[in-house]
C-alpha cells in the first residue's frame, strides 16, 4: 500500500508586498501554489498510490471568487479518474468559519468531520484514518486527546492539523507533544500547519511533511509531499517528493578578509551560481546576506544601493535568478577597543555610541525626541512609522550608525 501525506498548498496565496520588490516575478510567484499542486496531483498517479491525505490548509482563507474552489474541484476529479481516493481536514486557514463560499467536491473526496474526531474505514485495505479538522480559525484545545484509541488488526493513521509544541513563526494551534500521539497507538500520524519538513517520531512515523510551495524568504528550501510505503503493516520508508517550482534561498556570504568590493561581489557570484546548481533549474530567490570584517565595508556602506545593483547584474548570467534583496552586514576592520581609549573627538564619539548600547534608556529618550520631531514635520513628508521603532530596531540602527559612521569619519581623517 502506498499513500501520499501533502499539507499547507495554500492555494492562490496573495503574497501581499510583491509590488514593493523592483523587477520582481510576481506572476510566476502569485502562480507558484497552484503549479506546486498540479505536481503532487501527478506524482499521486504516476506512484498508483492508494489515496492521498491532506491535513490542512488546502487555501489561504476565503476565496475572492470561486475559481479557486474550482481549480481544487478539478484537481480531485483528476485523481477520481485514476481511482485514487483524498481525506481532507481543514486547517486555521481553509476553517469552516474562514471559508464563505463552497462548491460540491467529487466523490472520491471526503472531508472529515470539523466538530469532534470521525474515523473513517477502508475495508478493503485495511485502513482507518481518524481526524478532525478546524470549525474555526483559533484552535486553542489539544483535540488529539478525544481521538479514539487504534482499531485492532487494521492500519491506524491519525490527521492532525497542529503546532505540536510550538515552532518558530507559528501560531500555536491544536497543541500536543510526541507522547500524546504516541498514546492512541496508530501507525503514522499525517500532521500539517508546520511548514518546515520535521519528523517528530518514527515506529510510529509522527511527520510534519512542510508546505508544497515557499512563499516568501522565511520558508527556503526544497518543499513538497511525504509517499509513505506500508509493507506488512510497518512503513520501511517514508519518502519525500520535491514539487516546488519556485526556491527561496538564504545566501549568506562571509566577506573577512576581503580587501575590495570587486572581490566581494566576485564571492556573491559564486555563492548565487553554487545555489542554482542545487535548484535542478527552479526559478530562485534569493536574499543575499554578506558579513565579515572587511576593507571593502567602507565603500559597500557607502552606497548599498549601487553595489545591490552590481550583485543583480552579476546574476543576470546564471540562470533563472531573481536577487530578491542584498543585506551588507560587514563590519569596519579597526579595533573598537583602542578607539575608546583614544582622546579625541572620534574617540570620544565612539564612546558615546558604547554608551548608548550600554544605557539603553538613552536611546529610548533619542527615539521619543525624534519621534516630537517627526510629528512636526508636513505631513508629505514624514515617513509613517517611528523613526527608532521598537527596541531590536533601535540596536540595529544604532549598529548601522556605528558601521557607517566610523568609516567616513576615518577615511576624512587620514585624507588630513
Amino acid at each position: 500500500m502506498k499513500f501520499l501525506h501533502c499539507a499547507d498548498a495554500h492555494l492562490d496565496s496573495p503574497l501581499r508586498g510583491l509590488e514593493r520588490y523592483d523587477g520582481a516575478p510576481a506572476a510566476q510567484i502569485r502562480g507558484a501554489t497552484r503549479q506546486a499542486f498540479e505536481r503532487v496531483i501527478d506524482l499521486a498517479i504516476s506512484e498508483q498510490v492508494d489515496f492521498v491525505l491532506i491535513a490542512g490548509d488546502i487555501y489561504d482563507g476565503d476565496w475572492k471568487d470561486y475559481n479557486t474552489g474550482l481549480y481544487f474541484a478539478a484537481r480531485m476529479s483528476k485523481l477520481r479518474e485514476a481511482d485514487i481516493r483524498v481525506f481532507i481536514i481543514h486547517g486555521n486557514h481553509d476553517a469552516a468559519s474562514q471559508i464563505t463560499k463552497s462548491l460540491r467536491l467529487p466523490d472520491n473526496v471526503r472531508v472529515l468531520s470539523d466538530r469532534e474526531p470521525e474515523s473513517i474505514r477502508l475495508d478493503d485495505l485495511g485502513v482507518v484514518i481518524h481526524g478532525q479538522g478546524f470549525s474555526k480559525r483559533t484552535l486553542a484545545e489539544n483535540i488529539s486527546e478525544h481521538y479514539p484509541p487504534a482499531s485492532q488488526d487494521f492500519y491506524n493513521i491519525g490527521m492532525l492539523h497542529t503546532s505540536a509544541t510550538g515552532r518558530p513563526g507559528h501560531e500555536t494551534y491544536a497543541p500536543c507533544n510526541v507522547e500524546d500521539l504516541l498514546e492512541k497507538g496508530y501507525d503514522y500520524w499525517a500532521l500539517g500547519h508546520v511548514h518546515a519538513r520535521e519528523v517528530l517520531h518514527q515506529e510510529p512515523w509522527i511527520v510534519f511533511p512542510g508546505n508544497l510551495q515557499g512563499r516568501h524568504i522565511r520558508e527556503t528550501g526544497p518543499k513538497g509531499p511525504s509517499l509513505v510505503t506500508v509493507e506488512e503493516g510497518h512503513v520501511p520508508s517514508v519518502e519525500h517528493h520535491d514539487t516546488d517550482v519556485l526556491r527561496w534561498c538564504l545566501c549568506e556570504v562571509d566577506a573577512s578578509g576581503i580587501s575590495d568590493v570587486d572581490g566581494v561581489i566576485d564571492c556573491i557570484r559564486t555563492a548565487i551560481a553554487a545555489e542554482v546548481s542545487r535548484s535542478e533549474g527552479r526559478l530562485l530567490a534569493v536574499r543575499v546576506q554578506v558579513s565579515g570584517a572587511c576593507a571593502a565595508h567602507t565603500a559597500l556602506v557607502a552606497d548599498p544601493h549601487k553595489w545591490t545593483a552590481e550583485v543583480r547584474s552579476a546574476a543576470t548570467d546564471l540562470g533563472d535568478v531573481w536577487i530578491e534583496k542584498v543585506k551588507f552586514q560587514t563590519s569596519l576592520k579597526v579595533d573598537l577597543k583602542a578607539m575608546l581609549q583614544r582622546d579625541d573627538p572620534l574617540g570620544r564619539l565612539v564612546s558615546a555610541i558604547h554608551e548608548l548600547d550600554k544605557k539603553p534608556e538613552l536611546l529610548d529618550e533619542l527615539a521619543s525626541e525624534l519621534d516630537d520631531l517627526q510629528r512636526k514635520l508636513p505631513a508629505e513628508l514624514r515617513p509613517g512609522d517611528s523613526l527608532l521603532g521598537d527596541a531590536v530596531a533601535r540596536h540595529e540602527v544604532l549598529e548601522e550608525v556605528r558601521q557607517i559612521l566610523l568609516p567616513r569619519l576615518l577615511s576624512i581623517q587620514t585624507t588630513r
